[in-house]
């Protein structure tokens, strides 16, 4: 077996690179990323003849110093996650209802900015034509309101 390991270890650490990125591309977590990164010197290393248990260690520290310094890094520069429109400005703001929200009905309200939406009231009750609410949240196209008091 370590005549095989020796003898074969560049392929091993190929196949690690390429599982781990065949991963990554199924996951998108930048976990196993680092992982085929820190296989590509072990493929170099493993020609040295160095033992198969240090040529682990080195892989597992690598992979772990780069999860641990350039991971939270990548995902800040990736922005994974959610990213916010400039619509989550509108929450808060005042709209006039311009056709009336009945009772589980969606109607029509407008902004500030002329923009009409499709609007619901909050408590599902009417809101006639009209009225000032203001926006409390929105959900999809539709933004949710109340009247302001």
């Amino acid at each position: 077996m370590n005549e095989f390991i020796m003898n074969y270890g560049s392929w091993i650490w190929i196949g690690i690179l390429v599982i781990s990125c065949f991963i990554e591309a199924f996951t998108f977590g930048l976990t196993t990323i680092w992982a085929a990164i820190a296989a590509i010197p072990l493929i170099f290393i493993a020609r040295t003849g160095l033992a198969f248990q240090w040529q682990v260690l080195i892989f597992l520290i690598i992979t772990l110093v780069l999860i641990i310094f350039t991971r939270p890094f990548a995902i800040k520069k990736l922005k994974n996650g959610k990213s916010k429109t400039n619509v989550d400005t509108i929450i808060g703001q005042e709209v006039l209802i311009t056709k009336t929200i009945e009772n589980f009905e969606r109607g029509e309200a407008k902004a500030k900015n002329g923009v009409i939406w499709t609007a619901k009231s909050k408590d599902n009750v009417t809101l006639k034509k009209g009225t000032v609410c203001s926006v409390v949240s929105i959900e999809g196209n539709t933004i949710c309101v109340e009247e302001k008091k």
